[in-house]
């Protein structure tokens, strides 16, 4: 079975095509001209996506080797996302499976992440403790096959991704925010600053918004603002947060190895890019004795290899969206509904 996946929920354009699990063709059109704008100007993010896809699906079948009339199963993000970027690719996949007379299948974004691990040649088995963490997204969740996924925590107020970058902005570092943190954070100490991790109520809830106020609060305190931090400084400062985040997520992730009886320890989503982050989930899978599946940098950002994955098993549980699939620009409350295990 070949699978056409197409992603455009933010500021990457992607296209893939995948046979029988094997990836044929993974492109990815990143638009850098946001650096200057400090973050994706939604608007400008749509027309770069328009500009690129149409190429981008002529260079993958190029790549590929096949022509278009061989994709078996059309698919594309639906949500959640920026709601006119994601129109881009939803609507072209569309117009392709109409055109092709070819099934069409609506991914959400997130579940795209929680399967990327699949794309690995050591895949993950069932059950599945999988820690998404993105830009707009933090979820621990359990993955118990490929379509009984169960919400075990989220986060409350601002994800990680998000807490970064704004961290970031506010000691001076630029955008994206990610990056700039860890660059930063490998030259500091990560103990030069205690800056405290939220206790909640929720057994595997996380909250960042404390976190991003204190080290706020911080950098008022000791340097009024950002242009006043020395480098050693922003180095500190970053290494200390990145510290927090790591214990914050690892802590709920500890828990949840020794309540749930799981094969596999996953950590996936834009922010599993990190280093340090990615040191802490292998400590912890070394350390329970369970098998560790850690997407490759390329498929840890967005990309259209994990939307295709993630259709082509939609597509052989007899689950398919029509051409009457929606885009959704948030992910809906009662994505994997917390339910008794």
């Amino acid at each position: 079975m070949t699978v056409l996946g197409l992603e455009s929920s933010c500021d990457e354009t992607s296209v893939s095509i995948i046979r029988d699990d094997k990836i044929l063709a993974n492109l990815i059109s990143s638009q850098h001209f946001h650096l200057k704008y400090g973050g994706v100007v939604p608007e400008l993010s749509s027309r770069a996506h328009l500009q690129m896809i149409t190429p981008l699906f002529k260079e993958a079948l190029i790549k590929a080797k096949i022509p278009k009339e061989e994709i078996d199963v059309v698919s594309a993000t639906a949500g959640p996302g920026l709601i006119g970027a994601l129109l881009v690719g939803l609507n072209f996949g569309k117009a392709l499976s109409y055109s092709l007379n070819k099934p069409f299948v609506a991914v959400n974004h997130i579940e795209g992440h929680i399967f990327s691990g699949f794309l690995m040649k050591d895949k993950p088995e069932f059950p599945i403790l999988t820690l998404v963490v993105s830009g707009g997204h933090t979820l621990l969740l359990l993955v118990k096959d490929d379509l009984n996924i169960v919400k075990l925590g989220t986060t409350i107020d601002d994800a990680a991704g998000e807490a970064f970058d704004k961290v970031a902005k506010m000691i001076g570092l630029g955008y994206p925010g990610g990056p700039k943190v860890q660059e930063y954070a490998q030259k500091g100490n990560a103990n030069a600053i205690k800056f405290p991790i939220a206790n909640l109520k929720g057994d595997y809830d996380y909250s960042f918004s404390g976190l991003k106020t204190s080290v706020l609060r911080y950098v008022q305190k000791e340097y009024v603002n950002s242009e006043n931090i020395p480098e050693n400084d922003k180095s500190d400062i970053a290494a200390s947060f990145q510290n927090a985040v790591v214990k914050a997520l690892s802590q709920n992730v500890e828990k949840a190895i020794i309540q749930y009886n799981v094969k596999t320890l996953s950590l996936v989503g834009g922010v599993a890019a990190n280093m340090a982050i990615r040191e802490k989930i292998s400590e912890l899978a070394w350390k329970y004795n369970k098998k560790l599946v850690i997407p490759d940098i390329e498929f840890c950002g967005d990309n259209a290899a994990m939307i295709a994955y993630r259709a082509s098993k939609l597509f052989e549980n007899n689950i398919v969206s029509g051409l009457t699939a929606n885009a959704f620009p948030s992910l809906p409350k009662d994505a994997f509904q917390s339910i008794e295990i």
